[in-house]
């Protein structure tokens, strides 16, 4: 079976090979005994893509779900697991086995806005599928070349479904359409609904932890978009399935026989993940004098230059300015190039004066009294750079991972956190798909704004596999956004003691179109005094605890309809 899959890799090339006659009469020989091989051995009982995939942690039950997806649902179903468990890493199997078979050649990924990035970093990080995707505006010029031309996209759902874009994405054949989120098309009435139903499709994956949010028809309305008529009309499926509240199934074993064709739903006590508890600490350091007044001027300045500072630019610098003054410095000095702003100038000075960083003195006071092997994540190399000066001075062993360090070096850098320092510095890659549970504790130096951002930092070392309880201390200036931030996550929505997952969900159930960054940047320049600030981020934080209240009773009613019968 090793050599069956070392050869396995080869057979989407040899496939190109062979339709371009690039091979001599030995090579073409080889390359045909392949792809015969591998249609007679792997009749989807082996996953051939699986050895080709290293930055992965690969759990039986995903893969169990990819090979029953492909074996006997055809390439159409329901990802419905619990959240948590890893719906996306399933789905982008599916889509990797496809490719590494040479069945299909066309892909688009359907998502909310605020995932087109991430989905599109997974796919090239984890699975080696490479996307262009609607966050790309420059290649949006010709909008009818940017969808024909491209084979593999990952488009936000708002903008497929514009005026401009529909009659372009449903234009074209896809072979494989992945719907991120799929609760929103829940109502065939939207225009969700009817763009995913009009795309002309092959293969198709929906993924939702929560099919069904208010009532049955909502279940109608997805399956009929994997298997149209599967459950015939919506009048006979309300006679047939729907009692009177519309929420609870009338002959529910017969609803669940038919639902079985076309959804797998895993949950947490099947695949037996039992996670230490994790531990959530607010650091919030006081700044000196001059880093007060340089943080409280430069909000004021962009409160008060929306029509010279764009918002990208904007949030950059206060996300900077919360990171350290050097990491400020160094955005202030390329704006600086671009812009002739004295204010910038004055600012790009000031930052550069400040030689001791307060938040970085308690970092050195935590990791002093810590026992634990530490990750400390930066966002900025600038105020990585500081970090690793600064543990040098305090005699604090330390290693370093960035994104930039080629793989030996990386290798280096976890083997030496392991076997010989307590604290590996870490760029906001840090350790993705390495085995690093042997750690415990996270500081979160740089807090991210984006909390699915916070979550895949502390998944690094809260995931199966951990066998220590874990602690997190995140790291903010007082009275800074960063603080408000947390105050909302942390303090209001308890987000670390949540399963992870659950605060996206959270989070789209207020909007699903919500960008939680751009949201609290919004909040933060529009109030200026500390009364408003507080009533505008409290008003936040009840917004998210009703919606998290809200997705608390769509899992009870999920539980009741769907329980454990749907498992891989």
């Amino acid at each position: 079976m090793d050599d069956f899959y070392s050869f396995s890799f080869k057979q989407t090339s040899a496939l190109v090979a062979l339709k371009n006659h690039q091979y001599d009469d030995l090579n073409y020989y080889k390359a045909r005994n392949q792809l015969f091989n591998l249609s007679v051995m792997a009749d989807y009982d082996q996953l051939v893509c699986l050895p080709s995939l290293t930055n992965i942690d690969k759990y039986w039950y995903q893969i169990e779900t990819a090979r029953r997806v492909l074996r006997q649902f055809g390439g159409r179903a329901l990802l419905a697991d619990e959240v948590g468990l890893g719906k996306t890493i399933e789905a982008a199997l599916i889509c990797k086995e496809y490719f590494a078979r040479g069945q299909i050649q066309s892909l688009l990924v359907l998502t909310p806005a605020s995932l087109v990035s991430q989905w599109q970093s997974e796919l090239s990080e984890k699975f080696a599928i490479d996307t262009v995707t609607t966050d790309d505006k420059h290649l949006q010029q010709d909008l009818t070349e940017f969808w024909t031309e491209h084979p593999r996209m990952v488009a936000s759902l708002n903008t497929a479904k514009s005026a401009k874009h529909f009659p372009l994405v449903t234009g074209r054949s896809w072979d494989l359409v992945i719907v991120d989120e799929a609760h929103h098309l829940k109502n065939r009435r939207t225009l969700n609904w009817k763009l995913v139903n009009s795309l002309s499709k092959r293969f198709i994956l929906m993924l939702t932890a929560t099919p069904v949010q208010n009532s049955l028809v909502e279940l109608y309305n997805l399956l009929t978009l994997l298997k149209p008529g599967l459950l015939q009309t919506e009048a006979a499926f309300k006679r047939e399935y729907v009692s009177r509240n519309g929420r609870v199934p009338k002959n529910p074993e017969k609803l669940r026989q038919l639902m079985r064709e076309v959804m797998i739903r895993n949950t947490r006590a099947l695949v037996d993940v039992k996670l230490p508890q994790r531990f959530a600490s607010t650091i919030s350091v006081t700044p000196s004098a001059s880093e007060q007044k340089l943080y409280q001027d430069l909000t004021d300045f962009l409160r008060s230059r929306e029509d010279i500072l764009d918002k990208l630019s904007r949030t950059n610098l206060l996300m900077r300015a919360g990171s350290s003054p050097l990491a400020l410095a160094d955005s202030l000095k390329n704006l600086t190039k671009r812009l002739e702003i004295d204010e910038l100038k004055t600012f790009t000075r000031r930052a550069a004066q400040i030689k001791q960083v307060e938040k970085a003195k308690a970092l050195i006071d935590l990791l002093k009294q810590s026992k634990q092997k530490t990750l400390v994540f930066t966002t900025y190399r600038a105020t990585s750079s500081y970090l690793a000066k600064t543990l040098e001075q305090a005699n604090i062993p330390y290693a370093e991972f960035l994104g930039s360090m080629t793989l030996k070096q990386k290798d280096a850098a976890i083997a030496a956190f392991r076997d010989t320092v307590p604290v590996l510095l870490a760029s906001e890659t840090g350790g993705e798909g390495r085995n690093i549970q042997f750690a415990n504790a996270i500081v979160n130096y740089d807090l991210p704004w984006n909390p699915m951002k916070i979550e895949q930092r502390i998944g690094r070392l809260h995931r199966i596999g951990q066998t220590q309880e874990v602690f997190i201390f995140n790291f903010c200036l007082k009275d800074s956004i960063e603080e408000y931030i947390l105050k909302v996550l942390h303090d209001k929505i308890n987000m670390f003691e949540l399963v992870v997952g659950e605060i996206e969900t959270i989070i789209g159930n207020v909007d699903e179109e919500l960008d939680f960054s751009e949201v609290v940047m919004g909040l933060w320049l529009k109030n200026q005094a500390k009364p408003e600030l507080d009533t505008a981020f409290n008003q936040l934080a009840d917004d998210l605890l009703a919606a998290k209240a809200k997705y608390q009773k769509t899992r009870e009613l999920d539980e009741e309809i769907f329980g454990e019968d749907f498992e891989a």
